[in-house]
Formats: C-alpha cells, sequence, structure tokens
C-alpha cells in the first residue's frame, strides 16, 4: 500500500499541490502536517509511520518534506528499511523499492557519512592548532588560583561541610569536586 506525506510550514498553505500529487502517485492513505520541517514534533508523521506496515512505501511529494537534513533524513528512511518499509520522493524519482533507487539513496548517505567525517577532522585539525598555540579550549576557570588554594585548604582541613565551603567559594558541589579530580589528577603525574 502506498502511503503519502505531505508538509507545508505554517506560513505557506500549498498543501492541495502536494496532497493532488500524492493521489496522482496512487497513494491511498494521506497524512500532512502544517508545521517547520526544523520541528520535531509532526503529528501527521507519526501518525503515518505508526499506520505503515511491512512492505508498504511511503510517498512524500519531494525530500524536502520528510526530513531537516540529509544525516535526519537518512535516519528516517533506515528506520523505515529495517521495518520493512519501502520510500518514494515524487520530485526527486527516489524509489527505495528499487535497486536503482537504493543505491541512489545509499549513495546520498555515504556523502552525509563523509561530510559527517570531513567536519570531524577539520574541527580536531582546528583544536590541536589551538592546544599547540598554548590554548586549551573550553569554559574558562571560574575560580582564580588564588581562591582555588582556598577551596583546597578548607576541603583538606575538614572543618567546613562541603556545602559551606561552596557557599564561601561561590561555586556549586560539581565545580567543586571537578577542581578536587582535576587536583587529583595533577598530583598523581
Amino acid at each position: 500500500m502506498k502511503v503519502g506525506y505531505a508538509r507545508v510550514s505554517k506560513y505557506e498553505q500549498n498543501l492541495a499541490l502536494q496532497m493532488d500529487a500524492l493521489e496522482e502517485a496512487g497513494c491511498e492513505k494521506l497524512f500532512h502536517d502544517q508545521v517547520s520541517g526544523a520541528k520535531t514534533q509532526r503529528p501527521g508523521f507519526d501518525k503515518a509511520v505508526a499506520y505503515l506496515r511491512d512492505g508498504d512505501v511511503l510517498v512524500v511529494w519531494r525530500l524536502d518534506r520528510l526530513g531537516r537534513s540529509l544525516p535526519h533524513l537518512i535516519e528516517t528512511i533506515n528506520v523505515l528499511e529495517g521495518r520493512g518499509i519501502g520510500f518514494r520522493s515524487l520530485q526527486e524519482a527516489i524509489d527505495t523499492t528499487t535497486s536503482g533507487g537504493r543505491l541512489i539513496f545509499h549513495i546520498f548517505g555515504a556523502l552525509a557519512e563523509f561530510e559527517r567525517n570531513l567536519i570531524r577532522e577539520r574541527t580536531q585539525a582546528g583544536l590541536a592548532a589551538a592546544r599547540a598555540r598554548g590554548r586549551t579550549g573550553g569554559r574558562p576557570k571560574s575560580l582564580d588560583a588564588k581562591k582555588q588554594e582556598w577551596l583546597f585548604r578548607m576541603y583538606d582541613e575538614k572543618k567546613h561541610p562541603i556545602q559551606e565551603i561552596c557557599d564561601l567559594v561561590g561555586v556549586s558541589k560539581s565545580t567543586l569536586y571537578a577542581y578536587l579530580r582535576e587536583r587529583d589528577r595533577k598530583n598523581d603525574r
């Protein structure tokens, strides 16, 4: 069975064009949303996915009606494929129920993975270059050296409860323990 899904943003009202194309493509059941593609809550899409069964095909007018980004689109179609559900996009002529359609879709997946790897490599190279110039990155320390020394002294004296130390120094318990772990790591070297 072919199941159609159409989506328009709140501002554009051209749902009829998509619905007509889906009916013409032979969709027996139609679902739709009037929300931005950036929204994660899409009740019509959720109902369509719940309705689909093994052997069915989800049909959309265009790829961008289904996914917010290429990785999101690939993830969605992989979930459908895992349930034995095919996918078809009318405008891009992609049909994962055919070997050619699966090939095109897997090429999209490979390109998305390649893009993620490039971003990861660039990020790691940038961080390494910054470290080589003496920048460690991350959030700035909330305590200067004098306050850290005071925190350690009060903690080591064991005369003050943890919450009192936190209140006096002006940090949370998790921050206090992070400073203590950092000190322990430095002392273990």
